[in-house]
């Protein structure tokens, strides 16, 4: 029998100081591309929806915001349930029109420029994806530069489509439109802004 409470469950046990941590964490990750932050996920919401996605989705979700599910994440009325509830955002079953998109499946998500890509006199209107890998190595290495990188960073996620780099490569030259990128996992995430440039790839390991 279904638990009618699932969606009133697994929130912030404290929503002020929970929600700020989280969005310290996001925006430090933001200011420095491919440098994982962990923060300890403080919500528990049903499966398949990460917790650490869920805590995001908490943070940076409210009404304002239209949000689009992938199918993994679609299928279960709790999750759909549980996110109106914790964060009053409604839904849209089309990417281009999503501001946020949360994606339980890394490795099968829509084309990058399937999701709202914003304009060259608004891209603030561009979709943000908070994407479930599954690490942070193992992947495809992949060296960045832009702001917030000393240098150069390399980062290898593992569970991205096996065109990731092409795609993001597209990606930053559509700047300054293009989307940005959430990569979580555990209780770590990655930020990837458009502005963070792939300036090599190496053999995949």
């Amino acid at each position: 029998m279904r638990n009618e409470s699932t969606a009133l469950d697994g929130g912030f046990s404290a929503p002020v100081q929970d929600a700020q941590a989280v969005f310290r964490a996001v925006m430090d990750a933001m200011a420095r591309p491919a440098t994982i932050v962990e923060i300890r996920p403080p919500v528990t919401p049903p499966a398949p929806l990460p917790p650490i996605i869920g805590a995001i989705a908490s943070t940076l979700l409210d009404a304002d915001t239209p949000i689009w599910l992938d199918p993994t994440l679609g299928q279960s009325p709790e999750v759909g349930e549980w996110l109106v509830f914790h964060t009053g955002a409604s839904f849209t079953d089309q990417p281009g029109e999503a501001s946020f998109a949360l994606i339980g499946d890394g490795s099968a998500f829509p084309d990058l420029d399937t999701f709202a890509q914003g304009t060259q006199e608004y891209p603030d209107r561009s979709a943000t994806l908070v994407i479930a890998i599954e690490a942070f190595d193992g992947g495809t290495p992949l060296c960045l530069r832009g702001p917030g990188i000393l240098d150069r960073a390399t980062i290898a996620p593992r569970g991205l489509p096996k065109d990731f780099a092409e795609q993001w490569e597209e990606n930053t030259q559509r700047f300054p439109r293009g989307v940005d990128l959430v990569l979580a996992t555990g209780d770590s995430l990655v930020c990837l802004p458009r502005t963070a440039r792939l300036i090599a790839r190496e053999m995949e390991v």
